[in-house]
């Protein structure tokens, strides 16, 4: 055991502050709230603080081809009826649309996701956070699910420079296939993604019998759940594969991204986890000691995406949390109770024993195909392609992040809505 793990956190205030639209489902919102009550439970004095570099286009082009970086740097809201073809074939509109800042704000959600592999890289720290990362349905060429640029896949990049194996976890309600498509084809990541899968759900991939192909064949676990799983046939089901996965695999680092659009009650969501069921998942892959990027990802009920966040960065601190809410610039929003624990849902559970089982014996039985610790050999590691300058003065959590949020205390007036009068769906 580690004594005492160090962690680095990745945040910039005006990541939270970009608006996708009126009656669009993602609110980048719930990231500043996340940030306040991280703040107001004082967690930000237990953790190195960074506002992470905004991401090259050159970076991004890493993963994305350059054409589509391009066009998410020259389209804006005043342009964008220009450019119907390219609209269309970046899969821009509805529910990926362009908005002010658009290009800003992929730069700063990927710079945090790109600076939290360098620092793991450098062993700078041993666990690295980006809440505002975990857009992982975006594809080489476009768009998909309100994802533009894939920080998830740009990440694992830069962690392969130092090690030959990482392994991605997904507990997304959706299925993490932009991730999967990007190493579909090579054993140097393992992804695993648990998800609700079935009834036309988005993306509608993930099916069990998607395994890899080629190199990558076995190397792509999916677990495919129904409506209504719960805690704790979630967490057995959980702690069974990645505990053979790590045995068998032997990654070098893990990327672990935390949807919260798998809680009980998402606007989005299908599944009855409570806070403590989701953070469980944080709470054993953490116990690898092995060196962890957690980002961010879905989660469309603000008030509950900033619970769960909070709660699963004091168990990445090791800091258990008082469950009532202390005051914090967003506490109307966690209103009546002000308790920080949401629990499980009462959807019913489609998920008998019988597929659980059954989903469990396949995924077992594939994993018995890779040979122990595969034998991908270490390649020569290239040099970093930028390593960011971090200023000393910038290294006071405390100074930084209180100047910070007051730049950013602003509240949008269009965000807040009373219980049933939210009717902008946010």
């Amino acid at each position: 055991m580690r004594s005492k793990d160090k962690i680095s956190y990745f945040y910039d205030g005006d990541v939270g502050s970009v608006y996708f639209g009126p009656n669009h489902p993602m609110k980048p919102h719930r990231l500043c709230m996340t940030h306040h009550l991280i703040l107001a439970y004082g967690l930000h004095s237990k953790m190195e603080v960074y506002r992470p570099h905004k991401a090259y286009p050159i970076e991004m082009a890493q993963f994305h081809s350059p054409d589509y970086v391009e066009f998410l740097q020259r389209i804006n809201p005043e342009n964008q009826n220009l450019f119907p073809n390219e609209m269309a074939r970046y899969n821009l509109g509805e529910d990926c649309p362009v908005f002010e800042d658009l290009f800003e704000f992929c730069q700063i959600y990927a710079g945090g996701t790109i600076d939290a592999a360098r620092r793991l890289n450098n062993k700078l720290c041993d666990i690295a956070i980006n809440w505002a990362g975990g857009l992982h349905h975006a594809k080489k060429c476009d768009a998909s699910g309100f994802c533009y640029i894939n920080d998830l896949v740009l990440g694992i990049l830069e962690l392969l420079k130092h090690h030959p194996r990482v392994l991605y976890i997904d507990i997304d309600v959706h299925h993490g296939d932009g991730v999967e498509e990007a190493f579909y084809f090579t054993d140097r990541v393992m992804t695993v993604s648990f998800h609700k899968f079935g009834d036309k759900f988005f993306p509608g991939t993930g099916d069990v019998k998607e395994i890899g192909e080629r190199e990558g064949k076995f190397y792509a676990i999916n677990v495919p759940l129904k409506d209504g799983i719960d805690d704790s046939s979630f967490n057995r089901l959980f702690r069974t594969i990645i505990s053979k996965v790590v045995e068998i695999y032997q990654p070098g680092a893990i990327v672990l991204q935390c949807g919260a659009d798998s809680l009980a009650r998402d606007r989005l969501g299908c599944f009855n986890l409570s806070i403590d069921g989701h953070a469980e998942c944080v709470k054993f892959v953490k116990k690898f000691n092995l060196p962890l990027l957690v980002t961010g990802g879905g989660g469309y009920t603000k008030e509950n995406v900033a619970r769960c966040w909070t709660v699963e960065t004091g168990i990445l601190l090791d800091t258990e949390l008082p469950n009532e809410i202390p005051e914090n610039d967003y506490i109307k929003y966690f209103a009546p109770d002000f308790s920080l624990k949401i629990p499980g849902g009462h959807i019913e559970n489609l998920n008998t024993k019988s597929y659980i089982s059954s989903i469990k014996v396949q995924i077992l039985e594939n994993l018995r195909y890779i040979q122990h610790a595969p034998s991908v050999q270490m390649q020569e590691v290239p040099p970093d392609f930028y390593i960011p300058d971090f200023d000393e003065d910038e290294q006071n959590p405390d100074e930084r992040v209180d100047q910070r949020s007051r730049d950013k205390q602003v509240q949008r007036d269009d965000e807040y809505f009373d219980g049933d009068n939210d009717n902008d769906g946010s």
